[in-house]
């Protein structure tokens, strides 16, 4: 697990624009506030002002910077709005509209930074520090082990990693035998044996043998280095998904303004109006053109949806996520930590000889007790789920890359790996498990073996069944692990598409060719080695139970409870908020087209043309709060 970077309570007030956002919620809630108490109306008009300042003065900024660059985007559009509605007294709906986008804004730039610190605490897997080895002095002095900075490496150094010490190169083992925990980097849910001439990868942590690694790349290269490099290039260029409205933002926004001036120019000039009159009629216009309900038709279902997510354990981390899920064609999963729990389970018993199972199982288990092996565990925690009486063992010694020695009731006991058994007819009618396989020997007798397999979460079937009923595409499965294993999750979850042995790059253009292909890809992970590849997919959705720190930040949405169910229900959640959004922007349309009309050709009055304005916003924002209730994430999905 990677150091957790500073939580977003510690990051956020670090920020500028939270800052400056919380500043213009408080004077926004001091401000009503004082209207509501009655309180003279220069004091609410002081908090208001102050709020609009506070607020909109970054919009604005970068407004008109935006104007240098010949583009004229919707912050600005939304700050001459809350000018317009000042201008013309409706002090409370201008700064209402900048608190809306000064939040929105300051939600993003938290978002932006956790993700960037996340990165930053990737490069900490990989040890700082590693043990060179050199040739002695003299022709008498043997090796001499020097600590030196992993970053000052060479291709070509020999570098030894002792037990449960990181490696700090990618290299290949010249001597010693070990095995190495490298789940992190490829999702092998189980350590895999090393031994000379095997890679072995930075970041990944050693076992109970000491190995020597020649170093086969310098730090710039390693693994890790490139997972930082990919996960960075494609949050760099993975374009920000964009809402429903803000498509058209910048012609809509550059139009209004447009169209405001020639409402105060036209009737000024070629009519003959007075400048006042001109000047009401055109600040009517504005107030009534403004998209201050467009925007609360996408806010309040996207955000509606965010917040039910949220009440059944899944973080969605903007608005933008919600419609970028809802046009999902195409489900990826992980295997190991997602359809999987990434824990080893005893799944067969195989015996020879004049030995039963439990005698089997009992050897076993005792020999492993003082193992903090991953399988070892597995194993005692099978015999003591079976109520098999464990005794004590003595002289226990572990065999690095191997297994474990001990004596058990006066026998030697030996497990170790081994390679899978031939199919045993006696014990369960020829089926072979697919996983890993140990032998136990007693007094150098071989009396059985243990098969082992990475146990699957409960509701990994019927998640995928859904998914695959809510896409047009079959669902496809990413894994760092060997094919054998692959297909054996894939078959007991309905799988058809496999990508097995999958390094961290390979997923990233796995995902990429699908989507070059015209797929709209939500990947599922959890690890390190998946991260680069949720930066690349359409959507990124993390595991967040034993989630990695770079996996949950990269993501675009976090399964708390590890609810591997919840992520079909997302999706259709996701697209009945797409729906709602569409009804949502036809009434703010419908009412932006009628009241405009009537100021142009008519004389619409004020008061009316702010109730009017107001309305559809209310209409449109209660729509979008059905998404609340419990049965819209209940509701069983639609095929897309």
């Amino acid at each position: 697990m990677l150091p957790r970077p500073p939580s977003i309570w510690r990051t956020a007030p670090d920020l500028p624009e939270v800052r400056w956002a919380a500043l213009a919620l408080v004077l926004f809630l001091l401000g009503g506030a004082l209207q509501l108490a009655g309180a003279p109306t220069w004091a609410a008009w002081t908090a208001l002002l102050a709020c609009c300042a506070a607020g909109g003065w970054e919009p604005a900024r970068a407004g008109v910077l935006a104007l240098r660059e010949k583009t004229f985007d919707v912050d600005l559009l939304m700050v001459l709005a809350a000018v317009a509605a000042v201008a013309v007294g409706q002090v409370l709906d201008g700064a209402l509209l900048i608190v809306i986008f000064a939040t929105s804004g300051a939600i993003e730039a938290v978002i932006t930074q956790r993700t960037a610190d996340s990165v930053t605490s990737l490069l900490d897997l990989a040890p700082e520090r590693a043990t060179r080895l050199h040739p002695g002095e003299g022709p008498a002095d043997g090796v001499v082990e020097r600590s030196v900075d992993v970053a000052d490496l060479l291709v070509g150094d020999l570098v030894l990693v002792r037990p449960g010490e990181r490696v700090g190169a990618d290299g290949t083992v010249v001597a010693g035998t070990s095995e190495v925990d490298q789940q992190a980097i490829t999702g092998e849910s189980v350590p895999v044996p090393r031994g000379p001439g095997q890679e072995v990868l930075s970041g990944t942590v050693n076992g109970t043998g000491a190995l020597r690694v020649r170093v086969d790349r310098e730090a710039s290269g390693s693994v890790i280095a490139r997972v930082v490099a990919m996960v960075e290039q494609a949050s760099a260029t993975k374009a920000r998904t964009q809402l429903f409205v803000e498509r058209v933002e910048q012609r809509y926004s550059l139009g209004v303004v447009v169209a405001t001036l020639l409402v105060l120019a036209v009737p000024t000039v070629v009519l003959g109006t007075s400048f006042e009159d001109a000047l009401l009629r055109a600040i009517t216009f504005m107030i009534v053109a403004s998209p201050c309900a467009v925007v609360l038709a996408t806010m309040p279902p996207l955000l509606s949806a965010m917040a039910n997510a949220g009440r059944h354990g899944v973080l969605v981390k903007s608005a933008t996520v919600v419609e970028a899920v809802a046009r999902t064609s195409l489900v990826a999963f992980d295997k190991t930590g997602t359809l999987t729990e990434g824990a080893p389970e005893v799944t067969r018993v195989a015996t020879a000889g004049p030995w039963d199972r439990d005698q089997v199982l009992r050897a076993a288990a005792a020999a492993e007790q003082a193992s903090e092996h991953p399988l070892g565990r597995a194993v005692l925690r099978a015999a003591r789920d079976r109520g098999l009486d464990v005794p004590a063992a003595q002289h226990f010694r572990s065999l690095p890359g191997r297994g474990v020695l001990a004596v058990v009731d006066g026998h030697a006991v030996r497990v170790e790996r081994a390679a899978p058994p031939a199919r045993d007819r006696r014990e369960d009618g020829g089926r072979e498990d697919v996983g890993t396989v140990v032998a136990v020997h007693l007094d150098d007798t071989l009396a059985g073996t243990i098969t082992l397999v990475d146990r699957l979460r409960p509701a990994s079937p019927a998640a995928v069944a859904a998914a695959a009923a809510l896409t047009r595409a079959p669902v496809h499965l990413l894994t760092g692990d060997d094919e054998a294993a692959a297909r054996h999750v894939a078959a007991r979850t309905g799988i058809s598409a496999v990508h097995a042995r999958l390094l961290p790059q390979d997923k990233a253009r796995v995902v990429t060719e699908l989507q070059d292909a015209g797929e709209r890809v939500l990947l599922v992970g959890d690890g390190v080695n998946d991260a680069p590849a949720l930066a690349t997919a359409a959507t990124g959705v993390a595991m967040g139970r034993h989630g990695s720190d770079l996996a949950l930040d990269t993501a675009d949405a976090v399964v708390v409870r590890d609810e591997i169910d919840a992520v079909p229900r997302l999706v259709a959640l996701s697209r009945r908020a797409h729906r709602v959004v569409v009804a949502n922007l036809v009434v703010a349309a419908t009412s932006i087209v009628v009241l405009v009309t009537w100021d142009l050709v008519g004389h619409l009055p004020l008061p009316l043309a702010v109730a009017g304005h107001e309305g559809s916003t209310v209409v449109v924002a209660l729509n979008g709060l059905r998404l609340l209730r419990r049965t819209a994430w209940e509701q069983r999905p639609r095929r897309a």
